[in-house]
């Protein structure tokens, strides 16, 4: 028996999506912890620790105003262009391995982005106050629509909501651009050899999949709302 939200014998089909969301991002968290695990123990031929190749990089690359610090955690790296920083985590900081390197080349190339004023930087930088405040008003917008059986307010927070599927999308060049510029300054300045780009490669397309799988999931997780709220309307 078809039942009323969608499904049968009364169970709403829109599960689906959220199953499908969570096989995604779980499928994708697993692969890239596995990847850098697999790599995390394989020392660079180099001997140079992850801040030591983080400063190479700049200094090939022209940076010099940018600090390096050390943040807690497990691939908790990350740069601010506001401030210059960049961060490498308790595990990248001092480790040789070539997928500490290639995590610290990765955070690099956001650097790179910002010296040579990569727009897609910077227009990702201007929407995130946006993000954050469309993020959290959408889910309160959206259930005071529900409570008071408003579909206009439904509708505006399912735009708000989307915003933040917006913000991901842009980021995706943002990220891969910035793998792009790891392993293109790693090898034009012979710090690896091949067989150490291709570990590196592999590392930071995994931690890539990370963001693709993100926007997927806010993907999904808004179409979701939408066949839920059309279906109510009608």
């Amino acid at each position: 028996m078809y039942g009323t939200y969608g499904g049968y014998y009364g169970i709403d089909s829109t599960y689906l999506l959220v199953i499908i969301s969570v096989i995604i991002t779980i499928g994708v968290q697993t692969y890239m912890q596995s990847t850098f695990n697999k790599y995390k123990n394989v020392m660079s031929q180099s001997g140079l620790t992850a801040r030591e190749a983080a400063i190479k990089i700049m200094q090939a690359n022209g940076i010099t105003d940018v600090q390096i610090g050390r943040v807690s955690g497990d691939l908790t790296d990350h740069y601010i262009p506001s401030k210059k920083q960049l961060n490498l985590s308790d595990t990248t900081y001092d480790s040789s391995s070539i997928a500490a390197i290639g995590v610290a080349a990765h955070e690099v190339g956001h650097a790179i982005q910002d010296h040579t004023r990569y727009v897609p930087l910077y227009l990702q930088m201007i929407t995130v106050p946006i993000v954050n405040i469309c993020s959290g008003l959408s889910m309160p917008v959206i259930l005071i629509g529900v409570i008071l059986g408003v579909f206009g307010f439904v509708k505006i927070g399912l735009i708000l909501f989307s915003v933040t599927l917006i913000y991901q999308i842009i980021n995706l060049p943002v990220e891969f651009n910035a793998s792009n510029n790891a392993v293109r300054t790693l090898r034009e300045n012979n710090m690896m050899d091949e067989s150490e780009i291709y570990v590196v490669k592999k590392v930071l397309f995994a931690a890539g999949l990370t963001y693709v799988a993100a926007a997927a999931s806010t993907a999904l997780t808004l179409l979701r709302f939408v066949l839920i709220f059309n279906r109510r309307r009608d």
